[in-house]
């Protein structure tokens, strides 16, 4: 009914079917058709016709009156909707897990704000589990499995877990992996228990830490200061290994590959700040020599 109304108030305003179809790009038995439509629907005519175009009745007058500024008025949104929808310029609300969106993605952080000068980045660092659609954001980074039916999934590749420890630990480091049960220990919350693969080998510890934490970075810290073994994102320690800071352990041995996936609300357009967004993070991971891309 509301296309309907826009086009009574078109033919109102230029008092013409022929004028309404040139000003709305229809023809004009399409503009009578819905003219007709909305006067069978509000059960009264809208127009007197003569040869001398289009006047309102009485009922037309009043419809006129209660609803052209309103669909002016929407109109108007809805052409700032299109505009923002198809910009790269204005705001971008981005949510990603702490571990990956501080460290591993300095770099891309620092190239998209270059690349794209008129997109306003606001950036929310958190638990992976943060609620995408609660937080309107436009678009998402997240790690491991997503249930939400609500939300679109692109998934990016994986992010592999490796067992570290420092370059200048001088213990004796375990010569078998059963013996890392008794082996110093430090370990994010999120990969408290270890479940290591070898090929068609599996291990599965659940072992006590000598030090645990929430944040990776903490974790990652402690195992430079030489406290113990680490299993950490690939993303996070990658760096660290090719200065000589860190090393592996059992480098035949890692945890389960972590789902990196973009995530956004299914009843959200994706604006083109959003697809940009989008296209030059899998550029950047593509680079990465610690992010195993999707087929």
């Amino acid at each position: 009914m509301l296309d309907n109304f826009k086009v009574f108030i078109t033919a109102a305003e230029q008092k013409s079917l022929t004028n309404a179809a040139a000003e709305l790009e229809m023809t004009i038995a399409t503009v009578s058709r819905r003219v007709h439509e909305l006067e069978k629907q509000l059960g009264c005519e809208l127009f007197h016709r003569s040869n001398k175009g289009l006047t309102l009745t009485p009922a037309g007058q009043s419809y006129y009156e209660e609803t052209s500024g309103f669909i002016h008025e929407l109109d108007v949104r809805l052409l700032n909707l299109d505009n923002s929808l198809h910009s790269l310029n204005g705001e971008l609300k981005v949510m990603a897990p702490t571990n990956i969106g501080s460290g591993p993605l300095d770099e891309f952080w620092r190239s998209f704000v270059v690349n794209n000068p008129g997109i306003s980045l606001n950036i929310t660092l958190g638990d992976p589990d943060d609620d995408v659609i609660a937080n309107q954001v436009d678009i998402a980074i997240r790690s491991g499995p997503q249930q939400n039916s609500s939300l679109i999934q692109k998934k990016l590749g994986t992010i592999t877990p490796v067992l570290v420890t420092s370059s200048t630990d001088k213990s004796d480091l375990p010569e078998t992996i059963d013996h890392l049960e008794s082996y110093p220990s430090i370990a994010a919350q999120l990969f408290s228990d270890w479940t290591l693969i070898n090929g068609n080998e599996k291990y599965v510890f659940s072992k006590k830490h000598n030090h645990i934490s929430n944040d990776m970075n903490v974790t990652l810290n402690l195992v430079k200061a030489g406290a113990g073994i680490a299993l950490l994102p690939m993303s996070i320690v990658y760096n660290d290994i090719e200065r000589g800071e860190l090393k592996r352990v059992f480098p035949s041995w890692n945890g389960v590959p972590r789902e990196i996936s973009l995530l956004w609300p299914q009843k959200r357009t994706l604006s083109a700040r959003a697809k940009k967004f989008k296209e030059e993070l899998i550029t950047f991971l593509r680079r990465q020599s610690w992010f195993d891309m999707a087929s």
